[in-house]
């Protein structure tokens, strides 16, 4: 190797910076969540200052702007994961909305059609669309999915939103 400064060891192996970036390419293909993460960019800081050269050390102002960069790209990390956060709740929020607002429905009349997906005696899909009159009973959430609980004709059905076409008294009238 012709500079050891222009090195890194890795588990042990030592590579020059064109091996090196040859093996990271070759693990980025085999691992795509493989990333540096703040300890080893600190771990990567550290040796980089303990193996400079003594008589042309590193210009103090490149490790500040490299712990710069690096606070930089931490803070964008946390502002993301509180975003992430931030819409789970909201999200949350917009559920427990809609639920307080479908609470409303009960007691009322309600119509919806559900389609179920079949095969006929030839393996072809057929759709078979089914229209119901009901009263809602309640409502659910399922999987973060907001229903009612109808009834119709004695029996007790968990209807998706999307399938309600009509809510009001007296529907028939």
């Amino acid at each position: 190797m012709s500079n050891p400064l222009n090195t890194i060891t890795v588990d042990g192996t030592t590579y020059d910076a064109a091996s090196y970036a040859a093996s990271q390419t070759a693990n980025k293909a085999t691992n795509v969540n493989s990333t540096l993460g703040k300890d080893a960019f600190l771990t990567l800081l550290v040796t980089q200052m303990q193996n400079q050269d003594p008589l042309d050390p590193q210009d103090n102002g490149e490790y500040l702007a490299q712990l710069a960069q690096f606070s930089s790209l931490e803070q964008m990390t946390n502002v993301a994961d509180n975003l992430a956060s931030l819409s789970s709740i909201v999200s949350n929020i917009d559920t427990s909305v809609l639920v307080g607002q479908l609470s409303g429905m009960i007691g009322q009349d309600v119509q919806w059609i559900t389609e179920t997906a079949s095969a006929d005696e030839n393996g072809n899909q057929v759709v078979n669309t089914a229209s119901y009159e009901g009263k809602v009973k309640g409502v659910s959430i399922t999987d973060g999915s907001p229903s009612i609980i109808a009834e119709a004709d004695g029996k007790t059905y968990q209807v998706p939103i999307s399938e309600v076409t009509l809510v009001g008294e007296d529907l028939n009238g």
